[in-house]
Order: structure tokens, then C-alpha cells, then sequence
């Protein structure tokens, strides 16, 4: 049983902050499930082995509702209530609802049809690219992820100006993060919501008028359910596709003869997209988590109420898992990462984001067959977030 006086681990830390794999690799050794604090100062589990973490990831004991924390509320939240009713805050039934009603955009069959639609946006993007140098993240990955995701909701381009802006707000480590995200939360807000009702007197093809014919017509989604679904679809299908395109870029330039094997058609792309979700995931946490009931987890006793967040990043690269888990290889045979979570709250995007980046990655190396990283490894500059693993820049030369 951990002890709650002792020192505890800093989630902002340095050392985590610095280099977030050799952290989780240190306390998957001396502290696989340890107690310690959220930025706001609030007690929270953090569970970092692979085999604690599947488990924990589909275990119904373990509440997305936050009105199942100690004392009735999550501690410190941020979110406004008017963004909080989404599928991350949410347990069956309601969870069960609002996934069907989405899922009919991310099927197999859905995801396969937008490829036309990401490979033309890919295209004009790289268009652009003059001269012999370009910043990857600047340049497509952000755009991209943007332009997709707002494609599929039908935000029309001239109304995606402050979106990048207000994300950007919401991932700052700034001193003044929680200010400044609550303006960006407010202005978000407002924004979907004149957005919806743009929808609603003028319905098209998309995501988001089918979300709100369903909340209209078919009573299936309250307006509070609109707004916040909206909110996560936007936010989540931006940051984390962005996040992935960079990083599996990232991992190809720092390994040349895997790169070489891929434009030479003897290594399948998706193959390198599924390493650099184990190698660098874009979540490294997973949506925090609520005990109903007295529970354990790795042999610890985690009591009812209590907080308890689960690091994908760190059960991606368990030694017990996988071998040699901190190298970088896109044909290794063991399968199974967490990046995308496991269980009932397996991510809706997941296809999404892997078809988006296998398109880009795909067209870049093509493209640019010269293709090379501009500057050291170690001079590049990774977001200051325990959240998120994305790189601030990333500059290219072919």
C-alpha cells in the first residue's frame, strides 16, 4: 500500500517534462502504481505498466463520469459544463448512445471514402513547399489535421481562422494556461455554438448535421450532448492526427534505412504508422478515470472516488511487453499498443488519423526523395505537456 505522506513523483516535473520515456521508465520500476498530484494540486493514481494499464483501460470499475469522484466533482476541472457532455466524460448508457450515433462517419467503409479528400489536401499542401526547406509541422501537419477534421464536421474554410489559435491556448504551459484556456474554452463555445445553429437553418452533408437532425428530430441528443460532442470531435481529431504525422516523420528521418525501405516499397507504411504509435504515442494519458468502488490495481489499494490516470505512453514502451522497447522498429512483430486505448473507449478516430497520416507520409517520401531532418535531433522542441507528445517544429530539407 503506498504511503499518501510520502514524497510523490511531479507530473510537471522536469525530469518528466525533459524526457517523458525515461521517467515512466523509472517509475514502472520503482513505482508502478503511484499516488501523486495533478496541476491543480489534487491527489490522482498513475498507473504505468502495460499489463495494469490494458486491464485497467477496460475495467467497468473505473468511471469516465466524473460525478463518481470523491466529493461528487473533478477537482479543479477546467471544462466548462457547456463542453463537458462528451463521449471522454461519459459511461453506458448515455456513452453507448452517443458513440452509435457518431460512429456512422469513422466506419471502414466511411474512412475509406474521405482518402480522396486528404490525398488532395496532402497535395496542395506539399504544393507549396519551395525552395529546399520547410517546417513539417507548420507547413502540413497542422494544416492538414485541420483542414480533414473540419472537412468531415463541414466547417467551411473561412471559419477555421482562430481554431488553431484556441488549441494551441488549450495545450500552453504558460504560467497564466489557466486563464488564457478558459478565454479560449469561452471563444470556442461560442463559436460551435452559432456554428450549430448555422447547421440548423441550413443543413448539409456532413457529421455535424446529421448530429443535429439527431438532436432535432429524433430527440437521441440533448443540446448540451451537440455542443460537447462537437468540441471533442474538432479538438481531438486536430491535435492528435497532427501530433501523429509529425512524430512518425520524426522517427523516419532519424532512421534512415527504414526510410529507405519504405520509399523503396519494402516496408509497408502502415507498418510504420502502428511503430510510431507505440514509439511516440500522441495521448500519453488516457482519459482520466473515477473509482466506483474499492478497487486494486498493480497491488495497490485504490479507494472509492479516487482519480486514477493511466500512461499509454508508458505501457507502449513496458520491457515486459515488447522487446527492446525504446528502439524505433516499423517491422517488428509484436503488436498490441495502448495508443489508441483498449475496450469500450477504443478511439472513435483511430482510422482516421492512421489513413491520414499513411496518405501524407506516403505522397511526402514520394514526393521528396531527398528528404532529410534540418537540424540535431536533440535541438528540437517537443510541447511542454504531460498530455500530449507532438513536436513544437519540425524542420525538414530535401
Amino acid at each position: 500500500m503506498s504511503d499518501p505522506d510520502r514524497e510523490r513523483p511531479s507530473l510537471l516535473g522536469a525530469a518528466l517534462l525533459a524526457d517523458p520515456h525515461a521517467e515512466y521508465r523509472r517509475l514502472r520500476h520503482e513505482a508502478p502504481v503511484t499516488l501523486t498530484t495533478t496541476p491543480d494540486g489534487a491527489p490522482v493514481w498513475l498507473v504505468t505498466r502495460y499489463a495494469d494499464v490494458r486491464a485497467a483501460l477496460a475495467d467497468p470499475r473505473l468511471s469516465l463520469d466524473k460525478r463518481n469522484a470523491a466529493g461528487g466533482g473533478d477537482h479543479g476541472a477546467s471544462m466548462p459544463p457547456e463542453l463537458d457532455a462528451h463521449l471522454l466524460n461519459l459511461d453506458p448508457p448515455d456513452h453507448t448512445r452517443l458513440r452509435r450515433l457518431v460512429a456512422q462517419v469513422f466506419t471502414p467503409r466511411a474512412i475509406e471514402s474521405l482518402r480522396p479528400l486528404v490525398q488532395r489536401h496532402t497535395d496542395i499542401l506539399l504544393d507549396q513547399f519551395t525552395g529546399t526547406s520547410a517546417d513539417l509541422v507548420e507547413d502540413l501537419a497542422a494544416p492538414l489535421a485541420l483542414a480533414v477534421i473540419c472537412d468531415v464536421l463541414g466547417i467551411d474554410p473561412d471559419q477555421r481562422t482562430d481554431f488553431r489559435r484556441w488549441t494551441d491556448t488549450l495545450s500552453s504551459p504558460a504560467a497564466d494556461a489557466a486563464l488564457t484556456s478558459r478565454h479560449a474554452l469561452g471563444s470556442m463555445h461560442r463559436f460551435l455554438v452559432a456554428l450549430i445553429a448555422a447547421k440548423r437553418a441550413e443543413p448539409a452533408d456532413d457529421l455535424l448535421s446529421r448530429m443535429v437532425e439527431a438532436r432535432d428530430n429524433q430527440d437521441r441528443l440533448s443540446e448540451p450532448e451537440l455542443v460537447a460532442m462537437a468540441f471533442l470531435l474538432l479538438f481531438a481529431g486536430y491535435d492528435n492526427a497532427a501530433n501523429l504525422l509529425g512524430t512518425t516523420v520524426l522517427a523516419l528521418l532519424t532512421h534512415p534505412r527504414q526510410l529507405a525501405a519504405l520509399a523503396a516499397g519494402s516496408l509497408p507504411v502502415d507498418q510504420v504508422i502502428e511503430e510510431t504509435l507505440r514509439w511516440n504515442t500522441p495521448s500519453m494519458l488516457a482519459s482520466r478515470r473515477f473509482a466506483r468502488e474499492g478497487c486494486e490495481i498493480g497491488g495497490e489499494r485504490i479507494p472509492a472516488g479516487d482519480r486514477v490516470w493511466l500512461s499509454l505512453a508508458s505501457a507502449n514502451r513496458d520491457p515486459e511487453q515488447f522487446t527492446g522497447p525504446q528502439d524505433f522498429r516499423a517491422d517488428r512483430a509484436q503488436g498490441g499498443h495502448l495508443s489508441f486505448g483498449h475496450g469500450l473507449h477504443y478511439c472513435l478516430g483511430a482510422a482516421l488519423a492512421r489513413m491520414q497520416a499513411a496518405v501524407a507520409v506516403t505522397t511526402l517520401v514520394r514526393r521528396f526523395p531527398a528528404l532529410g531532418l534540418a537540424c540535431r535531433p536533440a535541438d528540437l522542441a517537443w510541447d511542454a505537456s504531460f498530455r500530449n507528445r507532438g513536436l513544437r517544429v519540425l524542420p525538414i530539407t530535401w
